[in-house]
């Protein structure tokens, strides 16, 4: 036995087995045992959820040895990657082919199938989350069968996978779209709220990235925005909110305080309502609060699971130290994103029930049905997963 925990500590097991996976064949054989023995099995990346997403007290599985770009398309801008992948691994790795995710997330410490798995995005009107790029899926299943086209092959399966909370199967390869590499343009400035909010519809639309932190003590927001631009990189890399590199050089941000984080995905056009209404609950019900608010936008995609289903979005993040209580904060925060027809982040605190998420998500049912007949046994349910099953 062996300890596991999360990034931040909050969350952790003592009494899991752990193993350490290094090929498809060693996780496909590790499967098979779990189902014959009725054991439950759950994969953990890098624990950077603030949700129990990997906590397992039976079987847990370090990904990290499935790591690596394999075959490269450059024509079709396509590849397989290794699921065990960290996102800061692939940069240069694509680069050397020409060739980019198509955006990532402000922290690129995660594993490529936890980012998937959770529907984790960066920020950009017109661009998706990361799962949306998944085109194929490598998938090892309850019964130990390897399914190596999954789009193809078990379509359903596939669309319940591409954001799959880690409870379809266990995903060794992912096929993604890319995009071409590209330079980007980083400015950063300072701005009181009252100055900027009335402007956030137009900064938006104006920019192909865009976000901010507002800080509730100051009442003051730090926006950047980020552009592709036809100018060189510049080295050494500038300070973050004046960078000028390739993508993966540019977008993400080095995030070392340890806390804890509440994201919800409001529709894009209640964004800057619903920001007000959190900014009054801090500055009446919290004024001690000093973490920032983060404001980003996430296009649309058609992902069952994904927080951006059927509508462009904003995603509205709340955080605290790990060292101080969060939950009379999350939730008071929790009860405005509602009001505004929130979706959580699989991957951040919520307090929901699968009710709750029944009304959320159209597929919600279907998707709990294509995961039954598949694990039949819940061999990849953990106790977080079982407590959302209908």
């Amino acid at each position: 036995m062996a300890k596991w925990q999360n990034w931040s500590g909050r969350h952790a097991t003592r009494d899991a087995e752990l193993h350490f996976i290094r090929s498809e064949a060693d996780a496909i054989a590790l499967v098979t045992r779990c189902a014959s023995e009725r054991k439950s099995l759950r994969v953990a990346g890098t624990g950077h959820s603030h949700a129990p997403v990997a906590v397992n007290h039976e079987v847990m599985v370090d990904s990290s040895g499935l790591t690596g770009v394999l075959d490269v398309d450059t024509a079709n801008r396509q590849a397989w990657i290794r699921a065990g992948s960290p996102i800061y691994s692939l940069g240069g790795q694509l680069h050397a082919h020409g060739l980019a995710l198509r955006n990532q997330g402000d922290i690129d410490r995660q594993l490529l199938a936890g980012t998937v798995s959770t529907g984790t995005h960066g920020t950009g009107k017109d661009l998706q989350n990361i799962s949306a790029s998944v085109i194929d899926l490598s998938i090892i299943t309850a019964d130990g069968d390897h399914i190596e086209n999954c789009a193809a092959s078990e379509p359903e399966l596939f669309e319940a996978a591409r954001v799959g909370l880690g409870s379809v199967g266990f995903i060794t390869r992912i096929r993604m779209q890319l995009r071409d590499a590209c330079v980007l343009k980083e400015k950063s400035w300072q701005a009181d709220y009252d100055d900027f909010a009335r402007d956030i519809p137009a900064l938006v639309d104006g920019h192909d990235r865009f976000e901010f932190f507002w800080y509730p003590q100051s009442d003051t927001a730090t926006i950047k925005t980020i552009a592709e631009t036809s100018e060189p990189p510049v080295y050494p890399l500038a300070e973050e909110g004046s960078r000028q590199a390739w993508s993966y050089e540019v977008l993400p941000s080095h995030r070392p305080h340890l806390h804890t984080e509440m994201e919800y995905s409001v529709p894009a056009e209640s964004g800057p309502d619903c920001l007000a209404d959190i900014r009054q609950l801090l500055q009446t019900q919290f004024k001690g609060v000093s973490w920032p608010v983060e404001y980003r936008t996430v296009a649309a995609d058609d992902i069952w699971l994904s927080m951006a289903s059927g509508r462009p979005t904003v995603t509205i993040s709340v955080h605290q130290d790990i060292r101080e209580g969060d939950e009379p904060y999350f939730r008071a925060c929790e009860e405005v994103f509602l009001q505004y027809g929130g979706r959580p982040h699989w991957g951040k605190v919520n307090y929901l029930t699968s009710g709750d998420f029944a009304e959320l998500y159209p597929h919600w049912e279907k998707w709990w049905q294509i995961r039954e007949n598949h694990d039949p046994h819940r061999i990849f349910l953990n106790p977080w997963a079982r407590s959302l099953a209908p």
